[in-house]
């Protein structure tokens, strides 16, 4: 009876450690699917928006957005959707007015330029979306996705650090400039490391001085590369500020467990190509 108790739990530590080891893998790939599906869902709604080259269009028209809309609304905790549902016919259901969302974006971008200080005030501040996408045609709050191919990264970007939009990919910090490049712009993303076995922003502390990074949004691919990377404390944030005349992208994450913030800055750059091949010896 004994040696069956002995066999017996030895079988169930066994058990117990194959989950343990096997779990955090299943939910990585899971992770990854769901970034995949997600990723290409938004590629799939800007394949369905008539393409306008903002670059194109008149300046003025470009900082003013419609009177209806000068002022936009933060809705209140604005969480990400369940993207992998209704599939299917998925862009022909919504009218992304993408025209209107780039006028606001960067007469938002325009605002902060003067007020910054005063609305980035704390880490509340971050939380409330900069723009409510769901105005705007978008159903799945999804503003575009970040991809660095050196770390083999490919995320989602959510409006809004909320817990909900954080678990699903990289999270826009409000009252940072919207991703849409321009002089005098820094637009800060952040994202979980450590959460749950799934990988978001885990590995960009491999990222190099000179690796790309690129922001794909409704109207254009953004490139940047990395100029550096720093362990601030939770407090220290003027990292997130904007730096006049540059367009800038810094990337957050958790570092010593939380109690400091993993920050990599990146810069704006023009005619570079993105054709980086993953290190066979990245670890994984």
């Amino acid at each position: 009876m004994k040696k069956r108790i002995i066999t017996a739990s030895a079988a169930l530590f066994l058990l117990v450690g194959a989950v343990l080891l096997i779990a955090p893998r299943i939910s990585n790939h899971i992770g990854k699917e769901e970034a995949y599906s997600a990723i290409e869902q938004f590629e799939e709604l800007k394949g369905s928006i008539e393409q306008t080259n903002p670059s194109t269009q008149q300046t003025d028209a470009a900082t003013k957005p419609d009177d209806t809309n000068a002022t936009a609304q933060h809705s209140e905790e604005q969480s990400a959707v369940d993207y992998r549902s209704d599939e299917e016919n998925y862009s022909a259901e919504y009218h992304i007015d993408a025209d209107r969302l780039y006028r606001d974006s960067v007469a938002y971008n325009e605002k902060l330029k003067t007020e910054q200080y005063n609305l980035l005030i704390n880490e509340t501040s971050y939380r409330q979306a900069s723009l409510n996408l769901y105005d705007y045609g978008v159903p799945n709050n999804i503003y575009g996705y970040i991809s660095a191919s050196s770390i083999g990264m490919e995320l989602p970007i959510f409006l809004g650090a909320t817990d909900d939009n954080m678990a699903f990919g990289a999270a826009h910090l409000t009252y940072t400039s919207l991703p849409i490049g321009g002089e005098s712009t820094n637009c800060v993303l952040a994202a979980h490391t450590g959460y749950i076995g799934r990988v978001f922003f885990d590995d960009i502390r491999y990222l190099q001085i000179g690796d790309v990074v690129t922001i794909t949004n409704y109207w254009d691919k953004l490139t940047y590369k990395v100029t550096d990377k720093q362990i601030y404390k939770k407090y220290e944030s003027s990292n997130c500020y904007i730096t006049d005349k540059k367009d800038l992208l810094t990337l957050i994450t958790c570092a010593h467990g939380g109690a400091d913030r993993y920050y990599v800055m990146c810069e704006r750059v023009d005619n570079l190509s993105t054709s980086v091949t993953l290190d066979p010896s990245f670890p994984r």
